[in-house]
């Protein structure tokens, strides 16, 4: 049985900044690549490895991890609303799997999912609901946050699961980071308005979602402009991270920690997670290769973006 993986940045700015043409023809490119490596392979069952930004998952119960048995696209920045395909037997059967392996998860019968999910499904196939699709729910804005370890366990188990399936072929996706600093609110920092938004803001009013979105449009044009007060890309940390995941060792990111990414890679470096996690899927399967690497910070976007794709060896 073989894996493919797709790792890539999102950014729900990709439709609200305008980045100079050269560097959005060259994340387009990067797109293209890994939409044809997609079609190349024709995965018949997505596994995405996302988090959320506080549209889904709040502080009322805020899991580590979740495996989706159902699961809606919430369609924040004209991303796509509504159901994706999820195969709920098969989703249930994965995380018996994970819980036997020994990783606690938690699961959910109904799903809400942000641009963190579904804009790598629509870059992918076009649609959030074209390819049965199992969601897992990755947490990366709210502490506490567990060990790298611990993510990296999560994805060997759900990687052990998916090595036995011979009737499938599976994509593993990881979507986020890389390098990046957004303003997503902090309960530390946050004032009481804030904290009820993060406590539970389900399902808010047209008009104060889009205030809330309007923020982080306005501060992505000052962080192009060089006047917001927000964390610097890294661009270093990202191409070493790209190459650690991409050297089929991932011990090395152990020894993260929640306090120094923040400080070396902004607030939502911790988004990385999710690339961690699948490609320890994807190395539970066996030796693997990169096939393409994409990188550029792209402050337009406040996001060091990447875009990686692999597959096991025969």
């Amino acid at each position: 049985m073989s894996l493919a993986l797709v790792t890539m940045s999102h950014s729900p700015l990709l439709d609200y900044a305008n980045p100079p043409a050269e560097v959005t023809e060259a994340v387009q490119g990067a797109f293209t690549a890994a939409r044809a490596f997609t079609a190349d392979y024709d995965p018949t069952l997505v596994v995405s490895f996302a988090p959320d930004h506080y549209n889904g998952f709040f502080h009322d119960l805020m899991p580590p991890f979740c495996i989706g048995y159902q699961a809606l696209g919430v369609g924040d920045y004209g991303t796509a609303q509504g159901p994706l395909d999820v195969p709920a037997a098969r989703a249930e059967e994965l995380a018996q799997w994970v819980a036997g392996h020994d990783v606690d998860v938690a699961i959910s019968r109904r799903m809400e999912v942000d641009h963190g999910a579904v804009q790598p499904l629509e870059i992918l196939f076009g649609a959030i609901d074209a390819v049965p699709t199992v969601p897992v729910f990755v947490n990366g804005v709210a502490r506490p946050f567990v060990s790298m370890r611990r993510i990296r366990r999560l994805g060997e188990a759900i990687g052990s699961y998916l090595a036995a399936l011979e009737d499938e072929r599976v994509l593993v996706i990881g979507s986020g980071g890389l390098s990046h600093d957004p303003p997503v609110p902090q309960w530390a920092t946050a004032d009481d308005r804030t904290r009820a938004m993060l406590l539970n803001g389900r399902h808010p009013t047209a008009a104060a979602r889009d205030a809330r979105q309007q923020r982080v449009i306005d501060t992505a044009a000052a962080f192009a402009a060089g006047t917001a007060a927000i964390r610097d890309l890294n661009p270093a940390w990202d191409r070493a991270l790209m190459a650690t995941l991409a050297s089929g060792d991932l011990t090395p990111v152990d020894a993260m920690t929640p306090e120094r990414m923040a400080e070396d890679a902004g607030n939502s470096s911790h988004e990385v997670r999710t690339w961690i996690a699948a490609f320890a899927a994807l190395g539970a399967a066996g030796p693997y290769d990169v096939t393409y690497q994409f990188y550029q910070p792209v402050r337009e976007y406040i996001a060091g973006f990447g875009v990686m794709t692999a597959r096991t060896r025969p």
